[in-house]
């Protein structure tokens, strides 16, 4: 073991790999000059803790557990989520930041994945490279970098996409996207730590000592051109522009940033945990958003968008699905007195994609209970004092009978599901009709 840092030596090595100290028991240092700094250095990433590594792990797999829930829990969920249920959960998508002013989605894709692979990828490069910037910087300024970096990694995606018209050569396709599909995971914060000890390694080259060398700075240029190369090679699906803005905006960052020297002055270190702060409270509140709006219909470009980007009735019956659920759940708002959605869902349910005779009936049907609860619990309805008709005891039967129409139209629509539906996408785990008592699909 190392005098110096306390870093593991193996057998026969002259020097520490670390700190460059010499191991041999020689008074004399081997370089006199950056050993003090190079034990700063080591100890910075031996003794550190990485918390906030491990809590975003967590969080990127805790988002995943409930895409998956909503997704049915089945085998074939984990390997693809329906554009649907990338939405509901925050991915992001131009159409809906520019007509629906959803800025919160520039934040939440970077906690979201489209599938197993993607999470288990990324989250296994979080937990190389996220330890060593954790410890360099201290949790504080490394929370800022993830999100920072994160949102610019968005923000590059979100600029990239051009017109579907547009003509573009091999390496416009690298970098740009003729359409608008959602778009998430955590890469572009992951490429900006990676900025961050690309420039970090250069910054102090001449400090280093010999282990940091070979890890930071032009050592990671290898995993930046092999990852460049890959995104280079799945052009089309993969989003460049994302890994770009976040590799960019990290180098930035660590280029005007110095690392956490052992004594930083006190109103550094306060003002970064105040960062970190509203960082962290930017995602929340990004996420609160997402909760709010978890249930809005999708609006009819968004729907002819994902029908037009996917492929047959598979995506016209995932976005029926979808708004047949949604219709359902503000059946159930209506009952209980909360009509204000009612008439957004009758306009979904008018655009909805059909498939059959039979479920362009069940639209219907749907579309009339919905306007009849509206009638009976809405703002509309005559009190008791205006009207006769309005007696607690016949509009309490009204509803009971309006449940009872609901609960036949729920069987027949879950025979559907069963039977017919099956034909065209299969996606009857994540369609069942919602009940009062478990409303979420």
């Amino acid at each position: 073991m190392c005098r110096g840092c306390g870093a593991i030596v193996g057998a026969g090595q002259t020097n520490c790999a670390v700190c460059g100290a010499s191991t041999t028991g020689s008074s004399a240092p081997s370089r006199p000059v950056a050993d003090r700094e190079a034990i700063r250095f080591a100890r910075a990433v031996l003794d550190r803790p990485y918390k906030f590594t491990i809590i975003l792990l967590v969080a990127n797999f805790f988002v995943f557990l409930l895409m998956w829930q909503s997704s049915g829990m089945t085998s074939a969920g984990l390997w693809e989520f329906h554009e649907p249920v990338l939405i509901a959960y925050g991915a992001k998508l131009n159409r809906l930041i520019n007509e629906q002013h959803q800025w919160w989605r520039f934040v939440t894709p970077m906690f979201v994945h489209v599938n197993l692979p993607h999470l288990l990828v990324n989250m296994y490069s979080l937990w190389v490279v996220g330890p060593y910037v954790e410890k360099l910087y201290g949790s504080a300024k490394f929370v800022v970098f993830w999100v920072v970096t994160g949102v610019a990694g968005v923000v590059g995606s979100y600029l990239t996409v051009v017109g579907p018209g547009t003509q573009l050569g091999s390496l416009g396709r690298f970098l740009f996207k003729t359409n608008d599909v959602p778009s998430a995971g955590a890469s572009g914060a992951l490429f900006g730590l990676v900025g961050v000890l690309f420039v970090f390694g250069i910054k102090f080259r001449h400090e280093l000592p010999e282990g940091f060398k070979r890890a930071f700075g032009t050592g990671m240029l290898p995993i930046i051109v092999i990852n460049l190369f890959i995104g280079y090679l799945g052009r089309g699906f993969i989003d460049n522009a994302a890994h770009l803005g976040g590799l960019v905006a990290g180098a930035a960052l660590a280029l005007a940033v110095e690392y956490r020297r052992p004594g930083e002055r006190t109103g550094v270190a306060i003002t970064w945990q105040i960062l970190r702060v509203g960082a962290l409270t930017l995602v929340a509140v990004s996420f609160l958003k997402v909760a709010q709006h978890f249930r809005d219909p999708l609006p009819p470009s968004v729907r002819d968008q994902i029908i037009r980007n996917s492929s047959g009735a598979d995506a016209a019956f995932v976005v029926f699905a979808k708004t047949m659920n949604d219709a359902q759940e503000t059946f159930y708002k209506a009952i209980g007195g909360d009509s204000s959605g009612v008439d957004d869902a009758i306009k979904s349910l008018e655009s909805v994609p059909h498939f059959d005779q039979e479920s362009a009936q069940l639209t219907e049907r749907l579309r009339a209970l919905l306007s009849n609860a509206k009638k009976l619990k809405g703002p509309a309805a005559p009190s008791p004092s205006q009207s006769p008709a309005a007696d607690p005891r016949k509009l309490q039967q009204q509803e009971q009978a309006l449940l009872q129409d609901f609960g036949s139209w729920s069987k027949d629509y879950s025979r559907w599901l069963k039977t017919t539906g099956k034909t065209y996408g299969g996606l009857t785990d994540v369609t069942q009709p919602p009940t009062p008592n478990n409303p979420t699909p």
